[in-house]
């Protein structure tokens, strides 16, 4: 963590952008990346609680470490969002309130904007027709209520589902058996709030980045990546543990289980990915295919690599049993793999952010990332110390002690 701040600081110092616009739309990339990481194991957590789920339980305690980390993602997100309202960067261009009046009177920062041609009105250069039909959706008020309800809801869940499950820990009987029922009830209701909030952040904090362009594929296509780098964190927090001498009640089958996940879900993501970009493509719609066009014509490197270390190398290398119950290969290959899915976010957050002031991966992106990589560590190990790093007393317990495949 200290090296990756002290490597950020030199690349902030070399920021040569307009208001530091490289420095916050890094900042973004990685609140977003560790915040979707700590998002998705949320989501898997309730999952499991919903599905009721036995198999998992032995591992329950590592996604609530991995969870732990989202009131900093969330603190993080909200720093950049509220930066971008006073207007400390531009990422959101639609945050300009200029954009919206088709006239204006006067000249400056004294002008007035209005959206009739009233006495003393011109035509106002910053009007934005596309955008000021999305100003139902697309304004500050409305954006920030949503904002608000995304980080209240998870956190409160978050919050929930954590003392739960170290209440259960105290409890045995039939207060033991109601306690897992409330959680399943309540592992379905974050579900149902998920559905919704998944998409609609992902449409918020990236996609109106490029305000013109839009994709009815893009909340699914972002919830992809999160869920693919949560199961790919897991599965290599559990490996480190038990390489630690911890965990010692999971086996292969656990191993290869959650390898499955990060296979699964890993191809979910290709296809949405290439779904996304074939559909797009092939109508060929001016207002949608830019998106893609500005990424192929002045970054198509980057955009390859996306696709190939995240599509390739987990179908070439997860295909087999082996592979999935062999832990050094799945620690390499899912260091690869979250690095992939990093590069994605910063493949859809940085052209639109910097344009063709973006010349690829540089000492700032590297050294912000292991910062908020050994803040997310520290989050993540601090909270596994305080409490067992098992479940006592989960009715499912024994079921997945002796977890079978």
């Amino acid at each position: 963590m200290i090296l990756g701040a002290l490597a950020a600081v030199v690349g902030i110092m070399g920021d040569h952008t307009a208001h530091h616009q490289r420095t916050w739309a890094n900042l973004l990339v990685n609140a977003f990346f560790f915040f979707g990481i700590g998002l998705g194991a949320l989501f898997f957590y309730a999952l499991q609680n919903a599905t009721e789920t036995a198999w998992t339980v032995l591992l329950n305690r590592v996604f609530e470490g991995i969870y732990s980390y989202l009131p900093i993602g969330a603190l993080t997100m909200v720093v950049v969002l509220a930066a971008g309202s006073m207007h400390m960067h531009h990422i959101y261009h639609w945050m300009d309130h200029t954009l919206y009046h088709e006239f204006m009177i006067g000249e400056g920062h004294e002008a007035q904007y209005v959206d009739e041609a009233v006495q003393g009105a011109v035509a106002n250069p910053n009007y934005d027709l596309l955008i000021a039909n999305k100003k139902a959706f697309l304004n500050q008020p409305f954006f920030w209520i949503r904002t608000l309800a995304y980080l209240g809801v998870f956190l409160f869940f978050a919050r929930w589902f954590r003392s739960q499950s170290l209440q259960m820990d105290k409890e045995t009987g039939d207060s033991l058996v109601q306690r897992m029922r409330l959680n399943y009830r309540r592992g379905a209701l974050f579900l149902i709030f998920f559905a919704v909030f998944s998409s609609t952040l992902a449409w918020d904090w990236i996609m109106s980045i490029d305000a013109h362009w839009f994709s009815t594929l893009f909340g699914w296509y972002v919830f992809s990546g999160m869920f693919c780098s949560a199961m790919t964190t897991a599965v290599i927090l559990v490996l480190y543990l038990k390489r630690k001498g911890y965990l010692p009640q999971v086996n292969n089958s656990h191993i290869q289980d959650l390898g499955k996940w990060v296979f699964a879900t890993s191809f979910l993501w290709s296809y949405l990915y290439f779904s996304q970009f074939m559909l797009i493509w092939y109508t060929n719609i001016p207002e949608e295919v830019t998106y893609f066009m500005s990424r192929i014509d002045h970054h198509p490197i980057l955009l390859w690599t996306v696709f190939f270390v995240n599509f390739a190398i987990p179908m070439v290398m997860l295909m087999s049993r082996d592979a999935k119950r062999n832990p050094r290969f799945l620690i390499f290959v899912g260091s690869i793999i979250l690095i992939g899915h990093w590069l994605d976010v910063i493949l859809m957050v940085m052209p639109g952010t910097l344009g063709h002031e973006f010349h690829g991966v540089g000492l700032l992106e590297v050294g912000m990332f292991l910062a908020f990589l050994g803040m997310f560590i520290f989050t993540v190990l601090h909270t596994l110390t305080k409490a067992p790093l098992t479940v006592v007393n989960h009715p499912y317990l024994e079921e997945s002690i002796h977890h079978q495949i």
